[in-house]
């Protein structure tokens, strides 16, 4: 019982639900590196690894982060500071994820195997990242954004440059993103020595690198709707993520975050899985 208890306060201490930001961008790489429909079984051994990855990812950063997470206030009740994990449990939940996520990847093909530990290189990076560089953000869009070039791979085998443009797109929507989460820890990271672009710059100046990252993530889809001529359908689709951003930077501004959190992670998800409905139609009708 004990067991379990830990590993159900480790999935929530993950927020393992949120694998959805992710997981449309990825099954749509797969997508149009199929043309279409994949095969069931490539798009359950793709689902795993997103899984599996993010899991790992996630609970190596709460690991990592621990210490930090005590001393600010507004993470100081996640699980490990709060003593309702230990970090070894915590780390040894991390290996098992990771192992896991090389096991789902091996079942893909061979290049998704050998490429596994530098997918998951870069995802545990992230967590030093605040160490070191105002741009954590980046390597945080990094982290989700290689998931459609990943699934691409997955599919065919190869890589196609034009699949990086999606990676690109996710790179800059959840930076864009993260810069605005970070601005509830502009002044703790800025007394602690975190580097974030909040703290570098200040809130205002961050809701304006926010904006220009989320332009920029508009601006690759439609390069992308162009590149694999995905037609009205595909515009649409752009037309509907670009009017759900601009709702999520409505609802928010310097002078009040209080929807931020609903903002963050409510419609993020939203966005993800309208964006891939609409491609995955346009790939579809063009069958």
């Amino acid at each position: 019982m004990a067991l379990l208890r830990s590993i159900g306060t480790t999935l929530e201490m993950i927020k393992w639900e949120h694998s959805i930001f992710a997981l449309p961008f990825a099954l749509t790489g797969a997508m149009l590196a199929a043309h279409g429909c994949p095969r069931p079984l490539q798009v359950l051994w793709i689902i795993v690894c997103m899984v599996t990855a993010r899991s790992a990812a996630m609970a190596f950063n709460r690991w990592a982060d621990a210490d930090l997470d005590a001393a600010n206030p507004r993470t100081s009740a996640r699980a490990i500071p709060a003593g309702l994990l230990a970090r070894g449990f915590v780390a040894a939940f991390t290996v098992f994820m990771a192992a896991l996520f090389v096991l789902a990847a091996a079942q893909l093909n061979r290049l998704t195997l050998w490429l596994s530990p530098v997918a998951l290189a870069i995802l545990l990076l992230y967590s030093y990242t605040k160490r070191f560089t105002r741009w954590s953000h980046l390597f945080l869009g990094l982290s989700l954004g290689i998931a459609p070039t990943a699934a691409w791979i997955a599919i065919r085998g190869t890589l196609d440059l034009r699949i990086l443009v999606l990676t690109a797109a996710v790179l800059f929507w959840v930076a864009g993103f993260d810069v605005l989460y970070a601005c509830q820890d502009a002044e703790h990271d800025r007394t602690h020595g975190l580097n974030s672009i909040p703290a570098a710059i200040g809130i205002a100046g961050a809701f304006w690198i926010a904006r220009a990252m989320h332009a920029i993530m508009l601006a690759l889809l439609l390069w992308l709707v162009h590149l694999f001529a995905l037609g009205a359908v595909g515009l649409a689709g752009i037309a509907v993520v670009a009017a759900l951003l601009l709702y999520e930077h409505l609802i928010v501004s310097p002078g009040d975050m209080r929807r931020l959190n609903a903002a963050f992670f409510t419609m993020n998800g939203v966005i993800s899985v309208v964006f891939f409905a609409f491609i995955a139609a346009a790939l579809l009708l063009k069958r």
